[in-house]
């Protein structure tokens, strides 16, 4: 089965902008921190940019949040990077076929709750409660080693 990692590198990146004000926020940086390629990293900021999440000056090196990571849900940064549709149903089934004619609308049926559940539960997310959860382990760790 294959996955993206969109979301998770984008919120990867702005939490990186955030945390990170007096750091090398270049995609490079930002590319190392990800384990990703730097063309990958400045794509997704061009995504996060036109979404209105993330700003940017041309030949500078300080990206930026657009608006306060706590007014910043995952849903948003979701609705930017990545479909709007987690679950597809095969178009392709056998009309003819008792399941086949029928399992299409069964399913966009129970997709859609789950579409519905699952786009609340990101809503009830903010940026600023994954960067809390990042300083905070951050903090933990150096506290253990």
């Amino acid at each position: 089965m294959q996955y993206s990692h969109k979301l998770s590198d984008a919120v990867h990146v702005l939490a990186y902008v955030q945390i990170g004000a007096g750091w090398d926020r270049s995609s490079k940086q930002i590319a190392t921190s990800i384990e990703a390629n730097p063309s990958v990293v400045r794509r997704l900021m061009a995504q996060l940019v036109k979404g209105g999440l993330l700003t940017s000056h041309p030949g500078m090196v300080q990206p930026a949040l657009a608006r306060p990571a706590s007014a910043i849900s995952l849903l948003d940064i979701y609705r930017v990077v990545d479909s709007p549709v987690l679950l597809h149903v095969d178009e392709k089934t056998n009309p003819q076929c008792p399941v086949g004619g029928n399992i299409q609308a069964t399913l966009n049926e129970v997709y859609d709750g789950i579409q519905q559940a699952a786009e609340a539960s990101m809503a009830a997310v903010s940026l600023q409660q994954i960067i809390d959860g990042i300083v905070d382990r951050a903090k933990a760790r150096k506290m253990m080693a």
